[in-house]
């Protein structure tokens, strides 16, 4: 590449990378088994180095990719047409946490779970906590529009984003706000960056909203003999009146595999188990806090929920969030490669668990269950012997299209919180159609005319 030594005067030679085994190491996420070799590696530190970079791709057309803690499961950050690849990791300072205003300064390669913790040293909230909160970065969580547990009760990443530093591809420096609540001037470029995928800019700086931290949270889990049954009982906790901080189900396949790898002892799996909700409430005042957890066990005694486990300490909090967050992991090393993020009305999950398993028979493939119940968001595992990605077979091609045709029919879409990227672009087609199309094209052009900015991500 010709641009090499322009490349190691803008940010350093020592952060220009073209050695095969750094390539290597950014070519994948956690998507299936997918990789794909930039061509150049480089890690700026500052929005100023990155808009001289990409001033320089936009006059040579040179593909980029950004690409923030590398744990994405649908290909948005894979280089799958070379060039370089921008790696956010340098640009990781949390730079003003405003108690006043509730509002945190942030640079997007800091790590959720580093931004969470700091801000509840001050008593405040960042809620968005997804499964990977403690490798994912920020920026990659604004891309994504990520969700997680919380989200049934504290909304998405996009619920919390004030204002954004972004460099375009053409290599401008824009801020797309202001560091206000209420903003009705202009089209709302903040929320349009929310969730883009980075096809439209590099955000460079965030800012966030905070909410008070609350002092309490309990925890509860609840076994069902029949899936149905659970999927009523989720809906009729909302229907009496309480608003959980997390919902969260585990149907019997996942429960098995990640008790097994983390050696849960809290939990007793049995054969006539079908599924498991966790339940967790949060807020300031306990007693009242108790007395919903002791109506929402009461409500589950109607819908055949068998004993309830209460958590009765922060160390068994933190077993029964083990067993749910790192079911994604569990279910990995079994072989269980290929992942989708469907989502539906939360009252679907029994339909959409049923028709999974149903097309697994057709299909011959197994898969394995579990998710955000509270807000219909089901993530779903495959395995199928002989088959390490969904790209290279076109029998599972032709399952998950079924599958999102039939998450369709239940009122849903075919990504809740992980996009579209590289992997869900062919079935978008199922979702809009050529009307939508175009706008997205037109919106892309406007951004970014010479498309180099991780193109043929989300659509062609």
């Amino acid at each position: 590449m010709e641009q090499l030594e322009t490349f190691r005067q803008i940010v350093g030679a020592q952060y220009v990378f073209v050695d095969e085994e750094v390539l290597y190491n950014y070519s994948h996420d956690e998507t299936e088994h997918l990789s794909f070799l930039p061509d150049v590696v480089i890690k700026p530190r500052t929005p100023e180095e990155i808009s001289a970079i990409m001033k320089i791709c936009n006059r040579y057309g040179i593909p980029v990719t950004p690409r923030g803690g590398g744990t994405g499961l649908s290909g948005g950050a894979l280089p799958h047409l070379g060039g370089v690849l921008l790696s956010m990791e340098r640009l990781n300072t949390i730079l003003e946490i405003d108690e006043r205003n509730l509002q945190v300064t942030t640079e997007p390669g800091v790590i959720t779970e580093v931004l969470q913790d700091a801000v509840k040293e001050k008593g405040l909230f960042y809620p968005p906590d997804p499964s990977s909160k403690g490798s994912c970065f920020i920026g990659g969580n604004i891309a994504e529009n990520s969700g997680g547990p919380k989200a049934v009760k504290y909304g998405v990443v996009k619920d919390y984003v004030i204002n954004l530093e972004v460099v375009l591809p053409t290599g401008e420096i824009i801020w797309t706000g202001a560091n206000v609540l209420k903003n009705s001037t202009g089209y709302n470029l903040t929320q349009l960056m929310v969730g883009s995928e980075g096809t439209l800019g590099i955000v460079t700086k965030i800012v966030l909203k905070l909410i008070p931290l609350p002092k309490y949270d309990l925890l509860m889990l609840v076994p069902f003999q029949n899936l149905e049954k659970a999927g009523e009982a989720v809906s009729a906790i909302f229907r009496a009146g309480f608003t959980p901080s997390a919902l969260e189900l585990v149907e019997i396949d996942a429960l098995k595999i990640t008790a097994a790898m983390v050696g849960a002892s809290v939990v007793a799996v049995t054969e006539d188990t079908a599924a498991h909700l966790i339940i967790e409430v949060d807020g300031n005042n306990v007693d009242v806090l108790m007395q919903e957890m002791e109506a929402i066990a009461e409500l589950m005694v109607q819908y055949e929920g068998g004993e309830v486990y209460f958590a009765d300490d922060a160390q068994q909090k933190a077993e029964l969030w083990k067993l749910r967050r790192r079911a994604a992991e569990a279910v990995k090393l079994e072989g269980y490669t290929i992942e989708e993020d469907t989502v539906v009305p939360r009252a679907e999950l029994p339909a959409l668990i049923h028709g999974v398993k149903e097309l697994g028979k057709q299909y011959h493939f197994h898969s394995v269950c579990y998710g955000h119940a509270g807000d219909g968001n089901l993530h779903i595992r495959i395995k199928k012997p002989g088959t390490q990605n969904s790209q290279e077979d076109p029998e599972i091609q032709t399952a998950i299209r079924a599958l999102f045709e039939l998450v369709r029919e239940l009122g849903g879409t075919i990504s809740g919180e992980h996009g579209i990227g590289l992997v869900q672009k062919g079935f978008m087609d199922i979702m809009f159609r050529e009307a939508q199309f175009r706008l997205f094209r037109e919106i892309k052009k406007a951004f970014d005319p010479n498309n180099i900015l991780n193109a043929g991500k989300i659509f062609n």
